[in-house]
């Protein structure tokens, strides 16, 4: 009904036009003294092949109003079998959309091709930057002081700078880098723990660790990146006190510190892409991304990932690892 109220809008000129002449052929019998009906019965005549012609109009009309709305459910690149132009308007607007479609193909060609050439820059110069960075890591193994343990820490922050930046070229590339196999939760966590261990000892925090003795099935490497990640943020924020690492239940790690935390009005947006809140405002280094690639990585893992904290008292990171979650194909 909508849309044949909307036909008659478009043709209320040529309805208008009808009864126009309708008139003046009526004033012009009345001013002659002729018989009125003379007039009125071909009007009507007239009316009822107009109504007929709207009507065949109208429908032909509805059945291009379908199609180019189903057209207008594809992507500019999938828009294809216009209905044939009835008009010159038709045909002009047809022109504009083709040369528009056009236009966006060759933008998005233009755009993959910068994205690409941005993905293989960046991979290549997160591969080439990992030599000296294991330079310096051999160099520091030979010594044992509180400067060489500082060095180290900030080495492997650096480190995980580089990973988290593969890790983002890789979030949306068409090829997975994801291996799924059996994976005992503790020989990860164990891992984790052991890179950041000169950091512990150095900052004199207390570590510890009660063993899940779970066994899941997920991608190891992926899983460590987001274990250390957490791992990293909490002592990032974590001054006294340490860090504890234990199974809530079967399926649920807990990492746990003993940090600032996070105020509440910041909860509900830390795995935002870029959002850094209080506390990276005040540290001015923070990226406001390692949480995002853990939420995105822990999607495609089929891991839920949950955050509570309390200012001043410290944060908990749950890890659901049960298989019942599923995972991202």
């Amino acid at each position: 009904m909508k849309l044949f109220c909307s036909y008659l809008r478009s043709r209320v000129r040529s309805i208008a036009a009808y009864l126009l002449f309708l008139l003046i052929f009526s004033a012009g019998f009345v001013l002659y003294r002729l018989p009125v009906e003379a007039v009125l019965y071909p009007a009507f005549l007239c009316g009822l092949a107009g109504a007929c012609f709207i009507l065949g109009d109208f429908l032909r009309v509805r059945r291009r109003h379908r199609r180019l709305a189903e057209l207008a459910q594809r992507t500019a690149g999938m828009m294809e079998d216009f209905p044939e132009a009835k008009s010159i308007d038709d045909g002009d607007y047809q022109a504009i959309i083709e040369s528009l479609r056009e236009e966006v193909r060759t933008l998005e060609t233009a755009l993959e091709t910068r994205v690409r050439d941005t993905e293989e820059y960046y991979t290549v110069w997160a591969h080439q930057i990992k030599t000296p960075i294991a330079a310096m890591r051999l160099t520091l193994q030979n010594e044992d002081s509180p400067l060489s343990r500082k060095l180290s820490a900030d080495l492997l922050r650096i480190e995980q700078y580089v990973e988290m930046v593969l890790t983002y070229l890789r979030l949306d590339s068409p090829t997975s880098d994801y291996v799924f196999a059996s994976c005992a939760v503790d020989g990860v966590v164990r891992q984790a723990v052991a890179k950041f261990a000169p950091e512990f000892i150095d900052r004199k925090l207390r570590m510890e660790f009660t063993p899940t003795g779970a066994t899941v099935v997920t991608d190891e490497k992926w899983l460590a990146f987001v274990v250390e990640q957490v791992l990293s943020n909490a002592l990032k924020y974590t001054r006294v006190g340490g860090i504890k690492i234990y199974p809530k239940a079967p399926g649920l790690l807990c990492i746990e510190d003993t940090g600032i935390g996070i105020a509440p009005e910041d909860l509900p947006r830390i795995f935002e892409k870029g959002y850094t809140g209080c506390n990276g405002r005040r540290d001015k280094q923070a990226s406001g991304i390692g949480l995002y690639l853990c939420r995105r990585v822990c999607d495609n893992l089929g891991v839920g990932i949950s955050v509570t904290s309390q200012v001043g008292a410290g944060t908990v990171v749950t890890l659901d690892l049960r298989q019942e979650n599923g995972r991202k194909e």
